[in-house]
């Protein structure tokens, strides 16, 4: 999977992290560090571009839900810890709809997969970059 960031201003500054690939166990550790270094830098509101993601796994999924986290101040779970990690995605539905990251034209495939989990009644999705930026 391959990660470009760019930087869109609206009300707030909003960083993209633009996903191309597989979401999955091999590399979703890899979103996660992404996320943490724009955080670091100062980055509050991020949006995932997921249109050129073709699969997320329950790995993937783990990622989101530790950018969400990370992004409300929260602890993020072990993700070496399998079954535990995706135990506490039950975290997410703690804070209702997610304010602070938000996703960009999911595939159907992507959508199916995030639906059946439940989150998307907690990720607002957007299929409009600038409707997107101005929703921070």
């Amino acid at each position: 999977m391959n990660i470009l960031t760019s930087q869109e201003q609206g009300r707030v500054p909003v960083t993209v992290l633009h996903l191309d690939g597989k979401l999955d166990g091999q590399n979703f550790h890899e979103l996660i560090e992404k996320a943490g270094q724009v955080h670091a830098a100062g980055a509050r509101d991020i949006l995932i571009d997921a249109a050129g993601l073709s699969y997320i796994s329950s790995a993937g999924l783990v990622a989101l839900h530790s950018v969400a986290l990370m992004l409300r101040g929260d602890a993020l779970p072990d993700p070496n810890q399998g079954w535990a990690a995706l135990k506490s995605m039950d975290r997410i539905r703690d804070g209702g709809i997610q304010s602070h990251i938000k996703l960009l034209n999911p595939r159907p495939e992507v959508i199916r997969i995030l639906d059946m989990v439940g989150f998307t009644t907690f990720f607002e999705i957007y299929t409009d970059l600038q409707t997107a930026v101005r929703s921070f």
